[in-house]
């Protein structure tokens, strides 16, 4: 189990550079228009040379590179130049919004899924029908949409939650659920649809093993072969899938939090990239991958926990 994690560290160090040196790269391309935007279309070329040295953007990329990451390294992503917070503080003060509600989807839709898919599977007939739809429309109907849909009927129809807005847990849990139920759902939905596929097809399969029917023959009560052993093999697939339904949930979230006014990660990237804010736009690229790599490594050591074939792997 330790050669496993220290071989997903690594592999997640490395992954996390790359990501990093790209996006940086990538940004150093473009970053000769960035004086124009910024400046505006009546900045003289003056201008433009002051706004570049003083930003350090006349600079080779190697030092430029170089100069950025010993500071990232410390958690100093740098100064913005369109917010008065450092990079930061900016990113710190909405993370955590952002996390809570791509968390908190992310349960809901492990939980539902688990009941829908293994409902399914058992029971068969109009369930399974129902969820063999659910994953057809979840594939089909963008979450935006689905957003814009739950807010005209259950915030402006029928005011039963928030439209707009955030409260934080800690704050007031009552006003949290209000505000918080509608864009969780919004993210949750297509994670539902695939994964509850995903889990009923893994308990089907594995009902129909040898060590199944041994264990009923044995005198193995139904309710525990399912849970205890059909589940459990059925849990690593499904984690997978939820492993990446994490970094949807993260892209999402951009657009979630601009329609319900959420001021969290996504909605500071948007503006970010709209300022051409490259020392703000290098710190969400940075600190979301972090999260992603950080959140995947947890889904593989559950993975390797419930099947210890994967520490192979």
């Amino acid at each position: 189990m330790t050669a496993f994690i220290a071989r997903r560290l690594a592999t997640g160090v490395l992954l996390l550079l790359t990501v990093c040196t790209i996006a940086f790269y990538l940004l150093y391309l473009g970053s000769d228009s960035v004086a124009h935007a910024i400046l505006g279309a009546e900045a003289t070329k003056a201008d433009i040379v002051r706004f570049n040295l003083s930003h350090g953007l006349d600079k080779p990329f190697i030092e430029q590179y170089w100069n950025w990451i010993t500071h990232a390294v410390r958690g100093d992503f740098g100064e913005p130049w369109t917010f008065t917070q450092s990079v930061t503080e900016a990113i710190t003060s909405r993370m955590g919004v952002t996390l809570i509600l791509a968390s908190t989807a992310l349960v809901f839709s492990a939980i539902v899924s688990v009941l829908l898919g293994v409902t399914a599977a058992l029971r068969g007939g109009w369930i399974d029908r129902v969820v063999q739809v659910l994953g057809l429309v979840g594939f089909a109907v963008p979450n935006f949409l689905l957003a814009f849909l739950l807010v005209a009927v259950l915030a402006v129809q029928h005011p039963i939650f928030n439209a707009v807005g955030w409260v934080p847990p800690s704050q007031d849990f009552g006003q949290f659920m209000k505000s918080a139920t509608l864009p969780v759902f919004a993210l949750a939905f297509a994670g539902i649809a695939s994964v509850s596929q995903q889990v009923r097809g893994a308990v089907k399969d594995t009902l129909q093993l040898d060590f199944v029917r041994t264990l009923r023959t044995g005198g193995l009560s139904h309710k525990r072969v399912v849970f205890k052993h059909a589940l459990r093999n059925a849990a690593a697939p499904a984690l997978s899938i939820l492993g990446l339904q994490f970094v949807g949930l993260l892209g999402g979230a951009v657009i979630i939090e601009q329609i319900f006014a959420i001021p969290g990660l996504g909605q500071f990237s948007v503006s970010a990239t709209a300022a051409k804010d490259l020392p703000a736009v290098m710190g969400i690229v940075t600190m979301t991958a972090l999260i992603v790599i950080v959140v995947n490594l947890i889904i593989d050591l559950l993975s390797a926990t419930l099947n210890p074939k994967v520490r192979l792997s």
